[in-house]
């Protein structure tokens, strides 16, 4: 279409300074004679666009014109330009292009202060693809159906209205409308195999903030006291915000918690470099798993 053509036109003039007619006519599929009607169609909207002749010389647009008509302020375009360097870890194609549209438009500012990857550090292609696979599912509206492995180890065959990924603790999540359980549930990517979209209609719609929407207030809680190690130095900066160095080294730490089989796997995930002070019956509820996970040994 022409209007898209000439939009082309004038991102292309707006990265590069002066250009031959020719040099338009190569990049855009066009003949020259279509370049130079399209640049008088331009020059009549007003777009001030100009021919040089001689060595040298070619088509451009007045220096900063577009920059000038723009309402943004210098650290408003900067902040555009870092969000969408952080965008291109979600869709590097699609968001390098506009990276190079809007740089042109807002001017070169420094803006590679920051750098974003959700991925993961073995570089898992397959969660890649299932990734773009979901992406599409939901922009075009799609139900799709996928083999789900639950926490407790349990599998089932979901069908469900895909609405938004979200990124939260390290982790991808699909939140969908699930048509068996006739409910919003939040689903592991990690967990989600064979995966395939269908071409039924979503007929859901998502809140504008799912993590917030979806907290449990009526989940029960415990407050406990732990007894790290100075070895997990590491994860008590990473996962803690309040503890006490002990003069030992070690950290006393006191938190609270939601109540479940996932606090004993949590738990156990610092090994012999973690004991639990209080309460005591969730001391003697590890005594007992342990001496359970002993007889396989």
């Amino acid at each position: 279409m022409q209007i898209n053509r000439l939009f082309e036109l004038i991102y292309f003039l707006l990265e590069h300074s002066c250009v031959t007619a020719k040099e338009l006519a190569n990049y855009l599929e066009v003949s020259v004679r279509t370049i130079y009607r399209d640049i008088d169609i331009l020059s009549a909207a007003g777009i001030p666009i100009y021919m040089t002749r001689g060595r040298g010389g070619g088509i451009s647009l007045l220096p900063n014109f577009i920059l000038n008509k723009t309402v943004l302020t210098k650290s408003e375009k900067i902040e555009i330009l870092s969000a969408l360097h952080a965008v291109q870890a979600v869709d590097i194609h699609h968001s390098q292009t506009i990276m190079k549209r809007l740089s042109a438009l807002f001017g070169e500012f420094q803006t590679d202060w920051l750098e974003v990857d959700f991925s993961s550090w073995k570089n898992d292609k397959e969660e890649s693809i299932k990734f773009q696979t979901l992406k599409t599912a939901i922009l075009s509206k799609r139900i799709i159906r996928f083999l789900y492995h639950n926490s407790t180890g349990e599998q089932s065959n979901r069908m469900v209205e895909p609405l938004k990924l979200c990124f939260k603790g390290q982790s991808w999540y699909l939140y969908a409308f699930c048509l068996q359980k006739c409910d919003y549930r939040f689903f592991k990517l990690r967990r989600i195999k064979q995966l395939n979209v269908s071409d039924q209609k979503v007929q859901h719609a998502a809140p504008k903030h799912v993590f917030t929407n979806n907290i449990n207030v009526n989940q029960t809680t415990v407050t406990i006291t732990l007894k790290l190690a100075k070895e997990m130095a590491y994860r008590v900066y990473d996962e803690f915000d309040d503890y006490e160095i002990l003069d030992d080294g070690s950290f006393l730490i006191t938190c609270t918690m939601h109540c479940g089989d996932w606090l004993y796997y949590y738990i156990a995930t610092f090994g012999e470099y973690c004991e639990v002070l209080h309460p005591q019956e969730i001391r003697r509820e590890i005594k007992k798993k342990l001496q359970k996970m002993i007889q396989f040994y």
